[in-house]
């Protein structure tokens, strides 16, 4: 059975924009968050910083996100597919138990040393395969 990967953010009080709802970078940056935490124990971090790079966003606004003081949303976090040197990774962000983002990222494992893609290791495939939606 796999998992979903669930990491609490504050929203901040420079978060919305002048229309009062959470500007969609700033939103990009909470999740960005939540795809760090994720990785934080997968196998290839280099220090702390993990050895895979973004290779291609695609996001849809489902519903306005507020501010609301003191509010601590979830944001889910799981994989859609395994590949031989990149995943794909599903995210939503939720507000009022309704998903008010939802993307799709492309991760790419990647040499920093080299400037290269390089195939995913057996332990990290293991790593991540235990968020692989089924």
């Amino acid at each position: 059975m796999s998992q979903v990967h669930e990491h609490l953010i504050q929203l901040r009080w420079s978060d919305p924009d002048i229309y009062g709802h959470v500007n969609h970078a700033r939103a990009l940056s909470l999740l960005e968050d939540a795809r760090l935490a994720m990785a934080t124990d997968a196998p290839g971090v280099v220090g702390r910083r993990p050895d895979v790079i973004l290779a291609r966003l695609e996001v849809d606004y489902l519903r306005q996100l507020y501010y609301r003081p003191g509010e601590r949303l979830c944001v889910r976090s799981w994989v859609t597919r395994l590949g031989t040197k990149s995943f794909t990774m599903r995210q939503e962000l939720v507000q009022d138990d309704q998903a008010a983002i939802r993307l799709d990222a492309v991760l790419v494992l990647f040499d920093i040393t080299t400037d290269t893609s390089r195939p995913m290791t057996d332990e990290e495939r293991a790593y991540w395969g235990r968020y692989l939606a089924e």
